[in-house]
């Protein structure tokens, strides 16, 4: 790989948006200890969500093995097809209102899902839809909350920093969430063998309420309101057909994000359906894949603290293409796993944690250095509707897969995803790059 090439600015300390002139003021890090805070708990509320669900489809709603892969899947998509433009509205209000008020509404709709998931069965059966189709509302409600909640904290966390401080900044909020998901599955998920999965999703609600109070105590917006009544879709084409680096971010968005989602729905499925043929109960499988799919997590947590370096040393671009690389072969391995209870399974999954950071840190990175602050949370939320079709498209034809081909279909999916990727970013790094990244002026101050 051809390291980048550019005009880099002066490196500067960084800025302190509370106080410009005092780049150490204990307001900052307060404030970013806060961000990290509200990071692992958003993480928490939105992977114990997509943790639990298997376990509550299977032994409350009685879910057979041969609907499973794309039930499950299922109503993820359907969630995720009902917030797709939902996500890209918000982006455009938070440039207009601000981060904090969405992500304060987006805590609170998501703990009304949250206590509504657990009672499906009852609330289905007095509505007369069935369990299953009211736990399908639950969820989208959810979503739509969640929809609010993580695109707008890591747009708030990007909006605390400049060009030199970002990668760093952002790889330790990234590092955040992979410790909040690694807490729901090597923690979390070993609750419901003790007193039930209905309590684990009840205990999830209630973190929705705290998340919601924690924002309003703790955050402040920083960015530059854009009185604008319109999308700013021109702006965002433009850009798109100007900085081939900035597609190679949409590229790796509509791929990458799924990963998460395909690991922790997939291998919990796995676990819980295979159960039976090495004799274990289903609480005993979902600790297991809990154990493993932690592990994952601690992998990332840990790594997410270097990767900020990594991308400062070989550049954006080449960031992006070693991480999708090495998460891409990891899920490739894992079309070799035939019992999803063998300790070899750790190989593959601890492959994918280490290149899985590369792979979502380098693009928003790549976004927000490449967009004007005027429209950040614009380009955002459209990364993120394309993250959101991919997850779409990867858990639909995954959960197909699964029923037909075999659990590991979704994982080999993932893995040829992110190598075509991968190689599309290559070709683009052996081409000349753009002078200087379009916003350090305009957008940092510089």
């Amino acid at each position: 790989m051809a390291p980048e090439r550019g005009i880099r600015r002066p490196r500067v300390n960084p800025v302190n948006l509370a106080n410009p002139a005092n780049p150490v003021n204990p307001a900052d890090a307060r404030r970013w200890n806060a961000v990290y805070l509200i990071a692992a708990l958003s993480m928490i509320f939105m992977t114990l969500a997509v943790a639990v669900q298997p376990l509550y489809l299977r032994q409350v709603l009685g879910l057979s093995l041969d609907s499973a892969g794309m039930i499950n899947a299922n109503v993820q998509v359907v969630a995720e097809l009902l917030t797709l433009v939902v996500i890209g509205a918000l982006g455009v209000l938070s440039d207009r209102l601000g981060r904090v008020p969405i992500l304060v509404g987006g805590f609170i709709v998501g703990a009304v899902g949250g206590f509504l998931a657990p009672f499906s069965y009852q609330l289905g059966t007095m509505l007369g839809i069935g369990g299953i189709a009211f736990y399908y509302l639950a969820r989208v409600i959810m979503s739509l909350g969640t929809c609010a909640v993580w695109p707008q904290l890591a747009t708030l966390a990007g909006d605390f920093t400049d060009y030199d401080s970002r990668a760093r900044k952002m790889s330790n909020a990234t590092s955040m969430m992979a410790f909040g998901s690694a807490l729901v599955f090597a923690v979390l998920m070993q609750i419901p063998r003790h007193s039930g999965v209905i309590t684990v999703m009840l205990f999830n609600a209630v973190l929705g309420v705290i998340g919601a109070w924690l924002v309003l105590r703790l955050l402040v917006d920083v960015a530059p309101r854009n009185p604008g009544r319109s999308i700013p879709w021109r702006q965002i084409r433009d850009l798109l057909a100007r900085e081939s680096r900035l597609r190679v971010a949409f590229a790796a968005a509509l791929f990458s994000r799924g990963d998460v989602a395909v690991i922790g729905l997939f291998y919990m499925l796995w676990t819980l359906y295979f159960a039976e043929l090495v004799g274990k109960t289903q609480e005993q499988a979902t600790a297991h894949a809990g154990f493993v799919i932690g592990v994952v997590g601690l992998v990332l947590a840990v790594t997410s603290l270097g990767w900020g370096i990594v991308v400062e040393r070989l550049g954006r671009l080449n960031s992006l293409i070693v991480g999708m690389a090495t998460s891409g072969v990891g899920f490739l391995l894992m079309g070799v796993i035939v019992n999803p209870f063998d300790g070899i399974v750790l190989v593959p999954m601890i492959l994918i944690a280490l290149g899985q950071v590369g792979a979502l840190l380098s693009p928003d990175v790549l976004a927000f250095d490449l967009t004007p602050r005027t429209f950040r949370g614009s380009m955002i939320g459209a990364l993120n509707m394309v993250s959101g079709i991919g997850i779409i498209i990867l858990l639909e034809v995954g959960g197909y897969l699964f029923d037909t081909v075999g659990p590991c279909g979704p994982f080999l999916l993932i893995g040829s995803a992110n190598l075509a990727v991968m190689a599309y970013a290559l070709v683009i790094s052996r081409s000349p790059a753009p002078q200087e990244y379009l916003t350090d002026r305009e957008s940092d101050g510089f």
